[in-house]
C-alpha cells in the first residue's frame, strides 16, 4: 500500500501540475501568460511531457489496451456510483477534480500493477524483444 500511495501522489502531482480547475497549472500558465513562450515554460513543458510519457507508457505496458480500458471503466463507474449513492449534486469544478483524481488513480494503478501481479501470480511482465529482469 505504501508503494501505491507514493505512486498515487506522484501521478496526482503530474496530473494537477498539468491542469487543475483552480487556474494554477502549466496549462493556465501557458495559455493565459502575457509573455508568450519563454525558455522556462518550454523547459517545464518538456519536463511534464517526459513525466507523462514515462507514466503513460508504464501504465500501458503494465495493463495493456484491455486492462487500461477496464481500469478507466472501473474508476469512472466507481465515481458515478459514489455520486449516485450520496445523491450529491456537484458543480463542474468538483466533477473536474474527481475526474483528475480518477486519471491519477488509473495511472497509479498501472504503475503498481506489474509488482502486484509478480507478487500474487508469480508472473513478470516482459515485452517481446526485452530481456527478463
Amino acid at each position: 500500500m505504501k508503494g501505491f500511495g507514493l505512486r498515487l501522489l506522484g501521478a496526482l502531482a503530474l496530473v494537477l501540475a498539468t491542469y487543475n480547475p483552480e487556474g494554477r497549472s502549466f496549462t493556465h500558465w501557458v495559455l493565459e501568460g502575457q509573455d508568450g513562450l519563454t525558455p522556462l515554460k518550454a523547459f517545464v513543458g518538456v519536463v511534464l511531457t517526459i513525466g507523462w510519457v514515462f507514466v503513460f507508457t508504464s501504465t500501458w505496458r503494465s495493463l495493456g489496451f484491455i486492462g487500461t480500458g477496464l481500469a478507466v471503466a472501473l474508476v469512472g463507474t466507481g465515481l458515478w456510483l459514489a455520486l449516485d449513492w450520496t445523491h450529491a449534486s456537484l458543480g463542474a469544478r468538483a466533477i473536474t477534480w474527481l475526474a483528475l483524481g480518477g486519471v491519477a488513480l488509473v495511472l497509479a494503478g498501472g504503475l503498481t500493477w506489474s509488482s502486484v501481479r509478480r507478487r500474487v501470480a508469480g508472473q513478470v511482465d516482459v515485452r517481446e524483444g526485452e530481456g527478463a529482469p
